[in-house]
């Protein structure tokens, strides 16, 4: 009588018993796979550190983690065509690796070339609306894309499962009264999808664009599908649901440019002389290097009994840098009246009359004295 563990003992080398052939023909391809790809990135490390360029780097480090698994399988995957033993026991495993091997080498390339595009939107730059719009376009297109791989990536890999393809077509019949459930259990999801998608056309907002949203003031940080993460100017981050930017109003302070217009109100007395604060205040915003050199005027914007208000507007490049503009002239303002007009503050005036009978305007400072 044959024995039925000597039929198995063949393999192409005929020196192992199974299943210890499975494991070193393994092995075997796996340091083959291994080594391969770590001399071929090794020679495409050197080739992208010689470029004067930082977008082969990227490319080469997104590549090299999923590229590696990738060998991995396909060594496996020649291996197995040789040795029928393994080749049934990758035929298990390969409708879930497969898939989801291919999904993510997918993901890595669209990511390398998405920071690499980001690199040419340089928004440190001083006139960066053109870079600050190509960069949202792109993040949202990186979004949108990553959400579309992944999903066709699952629905391979559950493809891949006899029990859940045969559940899914004995549920077609089914789909319409299914779809409705769950498209309204996911209203809010999908609302917020779609307006992401929107949003990436019509770009109402940007990244770092200066908004008030909220009563809130500060700058957009990231732009998902399905939120905004505003960073408010101390330090907080306020998370926004994609649809209200679309919804709502808000107030974006950098749509069309960065720069912008700031004013100082200085509350002085009635009888102040407004040449000498005007050329006080010209001479301290043309030496301030904050200064963009656009706007500068004084005026008085209101009048009192007791004071007027004397406004004095300045111009910056963006909104960090009209703040400390701001801060600078009303803190230097001050000063100067303070030593040059300290008569020049609102004082608070009382009517009282004469003894003659005549009304009179007194100071309090001189009924004091």
């Amino acid at each position: 009588m044959k024995d039925p563990i000597s039929d198995r003992v063949v393999q192409t080398a005929g020196l192992l018993p199974y299943p210890w052939d499975l494991v070193v023909y393994g092995a075997i391809a796996i340091l083959a796979a291994l080594a391969l790809h770590a001399a071929a990135f090794f020679v495409l490390r050197r080739l992208a550190r010689g470029s004067h360029s930082e977008s082969d780097d990227v490319l080469v480090r997104r590549l090299a983690r999923p590229t590696r698994y990738a060998l991995v399988a396909l060594a496996l995957v020649m291996t197995a065509r040789e040795i029928p033993a393994f080749d049934t026991v990758w035929q298990k495993v390969a409708g879930f690796v497969m898939p989801a091997l291919v999904g993510w080498i997918a993901i890595a390339i669209l990511h390398a070339l998405v920071d690499a595009m980001k690199m040419r939107a340089d928004v440190s730059v001083a006139d960066n609306l053109a870079a600050r719009r190509r960069r949202t376009k792109l993040t949202m297109f990186n979004r949108i894309a990553t959400f579309i791989i992944v999903f066709v990536t699952v629905g391979l890999v559950l493809l891949s499962i006899p029990g859940v393809r045969d559940i899914g077509v004995t549920l077609v019949a089914s789909a319409g009264l299914a779809g409705l459930a769950v498209g309204a259990a996911a209203q809010p999801a999908l609302k917020s999808l779609i307006a992401g998608v929107q949003m990436a056309m019509t770009e109402p907002i940007n990244i770092d664009d200066v908004v008030i949203i909220e009563g809130e003031w500060g700058w957009i940080e990231d732009i998902r599908t399905t939120y905004v993460v505003v960073k408010i100017w101390d330090e907080r981050r306020l998370i926004v649901p994609t649809s209200q930017f679309l919804e709502s109003a808000f107030q974006n302070w950098t749509k069309k440019t960065a720069q912008l217009l700031g004013t100082v109100f200085l509350y002085l007395d009635p009888s102040t002389r407004i040449g000498p604060i005007r050329s006080e205040f010209e001479r301290q915003v043309r030496a301030n290097p904050r200064w963009d050199g656009r706007v500068q005027v004084t005026q008085v914007t209101e009048t009192t009994r007791d004071a007027i208000e004397v406004r004095l507007l300045m111009s910056a490049k963006d909104s960090p840098t009209l703040f400390d503009l701001r801060c600078d002239i009303r803190e230097g303002m001050l000063e100067w009246l303070a030593d040059n007009q300290p008569e020049a503050f609102a004082k608070l005036r009382l009517v009282s009359p004469e003894p003659d009978g005549r009304d009179a305007s007194g100071l309090l400072a001189d009924a004091s004295r």
